[in-house]
């Protein structure tokens, strides 16, 4: 059967580079979003969660576009954190296996920063950035984005709930000479909106993609219900049972991972342990240990969810309820890639339930009881 992302206009090294991802059928956001993308110069609003295929959506589109021959830095990405910044150039990258070379660089802090900047001699056509490392290499002169075509923001308002209105401004400002800005968020607060007024052209073209799409179908989502002070030995029950799989296990806050990890150690059980404190340097260690298979499980907070792309996750487990509906999302969208089946267990209490209820009306979602 043919790739379907042929009928959307994809050029054929592309969608060879797709097919061998495994990828054949487009999600919602790319059946409306790339045909658009590809076909108009002009600006573009998305709504839609982390979870939807929106890199695919964005980073197809754009990458048809470069001109390999220019060497100039013709598309900017600009991402609110480390791991989701390295998880777009990733994937770019696996997008052009087959395809004129087109040089991509993810510019993130936590990295050195002069070693950044000398990367950037070299030939490069689309950089993907966070805010904050992008603007200290614009003010070390170290790259000019006066040839930036395409701006892509995404998870915009994520950007602005940590703080980075100024920067954005200042990056969108940087590249005035752009052909179209494409900008993607989940939500499109007073913030947002007021960056769409200033920054974007009043026939923008707007795209919202219904939370009921967002969810993986290949996922089967279940719950357990236990006290607080059994939910320990509930754990190491199902992982004991399942010796043989990999999965993550998310937490609320950074002590509570800690402290999860630290009881599963005692109780024997091999894992690793990232959160939002760690050091990019550390993160990148844990990750890099972790996708090798050198244990079978990662604990995680919410903050670095995004940044988690591993293959082959048989389960996740959600040791509390997540603190926002789309942080679900973010989390069970881990297992069930690549067209696999993956299952996804929430722990709650008793008195969590309505909780449980309201989030399966938001997404839609079938929960049923495990065991």
């Amino acid at each position: 059967m043919e790739n379907q992302f042929t009928e959307l206009g994809i050029p054929e090294k592309l969608v060879e580079g797709l097919s061998a991802m495994g990828i054949e059928t487009p999600t919602p956001i790319q059946l409306k979003a790339i045909p658009f993308l590809l076909q108009n110069g002009g600006d573009f609003i998305a709504q839609a969660q982390t979870g939807t295929g929106k890199t695919a959506a964005f980073g197809l589109p754009l990458l048809s576009k470069i001109q390999p021959a220019k060497n100039e830095i013709q598309g900017l990405v600009i991402a609110p954190t480390r791991e989701l910044a390295k998880q777009i150039g990733k994937q770019l990258f696996r997008f052009t296996k087959f395809t004129e070379k087109i040089f991509i660089e993810t510019l993130t802090g936590g990295d050195q920063i002069d070693r950044q900047a000398a990367a950037l001699q070299r030939p490069t056509h689309i950089v993907v950035a966070t805010p904050g490392r992008l603007l200290d290499l614009l003010e070390r002169r170290a790259l000019s984005l006066e040839k930036v075509q395409f701006l892509i923001l995404d998870e915009a308002d994520e950007m602005l709930k940590m703080g980075f209105q100024k920067q954005l401004s200042r990056i969108i400002e940087a590249a005035s000479r752009r052909q179209s800005m494409w900008l993607f968020s989940a939500t499109i607060p007073k913030g947002i909106q007021n960056m769409i007024q200033d920054y974007m052209k009043r026939d923008a073209f707007t795209l919202k993609i219904d939370q009921h799409h967002v969810v993986n179908k290949d996922i089967t989502h279940k719950y357990i219900v236990t006290p607080r002070a059994q939910r320990l030995e509930r754990i190491v029950e199902f992982l004991e049972r399942r010796p043989n799989e990999r999965g993550v296990i998310f937490c609320r806050t950074i002590v509570s991972a800690k402290s999860l990890a630290d009881q599963l150690i005692r109780r024997g059980q091999s894992l690793e342990l990232i959160h939002g404190d760690l050091m990019q340097s550390e993160r990148d260690k844990v990750m890099r240990s972790f996708k090798k298979s050198r244990v079978p499980l990662l604990i995680a907070t919410d903050v670095v969810a995004r940044g988690i792309d591993v293959e082959g996750l048989a389960f996740v487990l959600h040791a509390q309820l997540p603190d926002q509906i789309e942080y679900y999302t973010h989390r069970s969208g881990r297992t069930g890639r690549a067209g696999r089946k993956g299952l996804s267990i929430l722990f709650i209490e008793q008195k969590e339930k309505p909780q449980l209820q309201a989030l399966a009306a938001d997404l839609s979602l079938h929960f049923t009881e495990w065991g």
